[in-house]
């Protein structure tokens, strides 16, 4: 009994949203095959994502971006904010850079496009799940690619600063900051406008791609 319950808590409850239903099935019937992870529900657009992880509380949701009515930018906004215990994992077909930087402004975890394979999809989860951030290669490759702040910015932070960006470049957003380090969210907003200024950066994107350039990430 006691090693069924184990296996019970062990398991990685995923919530898949998107709107074709072919492709909700597909993700459903692979993520099947994995020993440790359980899909708990299917939505069709933003606003039944939203109430699914309102209901089921899953540890994350996998989040299509281009869905009618709410799309899965404003939902992943929602629910970082309402249900940050959720780890949003985008997969989508758009690797842009609008969509990849609203995204992580929104407080996604992870990102991976479409032609991800199983092993990729898997690993993502499981690492989102654990509090990481999860970027497909291509998908890093474009924030660095478009981040033009140099390396010696780094110095020019202050060690605050500095925490707040390796925990941010981590997947947590503000209200988890703010716990892990003690202080308060408006502080930590504070900090991220700060270092944003110190470091050339536009958005959250660009500075968790500067975080894993720099190795500040890991």
């Amino acid at each position: 009994m006691d090693g069924a319950n184990s296996s019970a808590a062990q398991m990685i409850t995923v919530v898949v949203a998107d709107d074709q239903t072919t492709v909700r099935d597909g993700l459903a019937t692979v993520l099947s095959l994995l020993p440790d992870v359980e899909v708990v529900g299917e939505a069709r657009d933003g606003a039944e994502a939203v109430e699914l992880v309102r209901r089921l509380a899953p540890r994350v949701i996998l989040m299509d971006l281009r869905m009618p009515g709410i799309d899965g930018v404003t939902a992943t906004a929602t629910l970082t904010a309402a249900h940050p215990a959720t780890a949003v994992l985008v997969l989508t077909t758009y690797a842009d850079d609008a969509s990849i930087a609203g995204a992580l402004r929104a407080g996604a975890r992870g990102y991976l496009t479409k032609d991800a394979g199983r092993a990729e999809i898997a690993a993502a989860i499981r690492s989102v799940a654990s509090g990481h951030t999860t970027l497909a290669a291509d998908v890093g490759a474009r924030l660095v690619a478009g981040l033009e702040a140099p390396a010696a910015a780094t110095a020019d932070l202050t060690d605050r600063e500095l925490d707040v960006l390796r925990l941010m470049a981590q997947g947590r957003n503000n209200s988890e900051i703010a716990r892990e380090l003690f202080i308060g969210v408006s502080t930590v907003k504070s900090h991220i406008n700060s270092l944003f200024g110190k470091l050339g950066v536009r958005d959250r994107g660009q500075a968790i791609a500067y975080a894993h350039r720099t190795g500040l990430a890991r």
